[in-house]
């Protein structure tokens, strides 16, 4: 049967793919960043995963007001970078696993997750982002060196879905994965956060200790991480800091002992607090 072997946070910043894009990865501001990610690179060479679900959330690329699924699994063949106002990212179209991907979508609306089922759409930086993080900077001709499996969550549009909810979800996409018959190594990816805010009066908002307690607490307790009210990650976060039940997410999808592999934590990226982690089953 497939099964799940890690776990891997991170953010997802757009400016990270610019600098990316534009080969600014050496500039003083950036370059500590790019190498807080150079022993996962390595560890992720040596993990080998076969497939990667990826849970993102979508920046009004696939999505826009007119239709916002709270849970999306994508069961295409394969899925293009998306074009977020300056063209489509230099990096390689995405391979999706449409066997395993449509095998959990009716394993989670089973066990009842009402899920929509997307055959169709372009995936933005909160997907191309943590794969340039963790599998390097490819360029289009290039391949992503596993299958990836896009699984958006709408934390954009209110009402996002609790935390207790989306880890359950990963309770229940570990369930579907372990159903799937075919001998494949799977590494769940949880994406966004940690602390910022975009706008307002609270723009570039940074809560470091905050930060550091849900690291520790997606590690050792994350069923208290769960508990969070929505209102919570706002006033503690930011506004965008509700990215992080996406974390919970992941987290769900793993045994309840964990080992921390890799942390990795920054400020500032861009206008936000970046935030990394490795979980290994144990």
């Amino acid at each position: 049967m497939a099964r799940i072997t890690a776990g891997v946070t991170t953010s997802h910043v757009p400016a990270i793919a610019a600098t990316i894009d534009g080969k600014k990865q050496d500039l003083p501001y950036w370059k500590p960043i790019f190498e807080g990610f150079r022993f996962s690179r390595q560890w992720m060479k040596e993990h080998k995963p076969d497939v990667a679900i990826l849970i993102y959330n979508d920046h009004a690329s696939a999505f826009d007001a007119t239709i916002f699924p709270t849970f999306a699994i994508g069961c295409a063949d394969e899925f293009l970078p998306a074009d977020e106002g300056w063209g489509r990212r230099p990096v390689p179209k995405v391979i999706g696993h449409p066997d395993m991907a449509c095998h959990i979508a009716q394993r989670l609306i089973l066990d009842e997750f009402d899920m929509t089922v997307v055959n169709k759409m372009d995936v933005d930086h909160g997907l191309t982002v943590p794969l340039n993080l963790l599998f390097g900077e490819l360029g289009p001709d290039e391949e992503w060196p596993c299958k990836v499996i896009p699984f958006p969550i709408n934390v954009v549009q209110y009402p996002p879905p609790t935390g207790l909810r989306c880890y359950k979800l990963g309770q229940a996409l570990r369930r579907a994965i372990e159903s799937y018959p075919e001998d494949l190594k799977v590494v769940v990816f949880g994406t966004g956060g940690m602390s910022h805010q975009l706008q307002g009066t609270r723009a570039g908002l940074i809560n470091k200790e905050w930060d550091t307690k849900f690291l520790d607490g997606l590690t050792k307790d994350p069923v208290a991480l769960t508990k969070k009210p929505h209102i919570e990650y706002v006033r503690e976060a930011g506004s965008e800091g509700i990215e992080l039940v996406m974390w919970l997410a992941m987290r769900g999808a793993l045994n309840d002992d964990v080992k921390e592999v890799y942390r990795f934590y920054h400020v500032p990226c861009s206008n936000t607090a970046l935030g990394h982690i490795i979980l290994e089953n144990v």
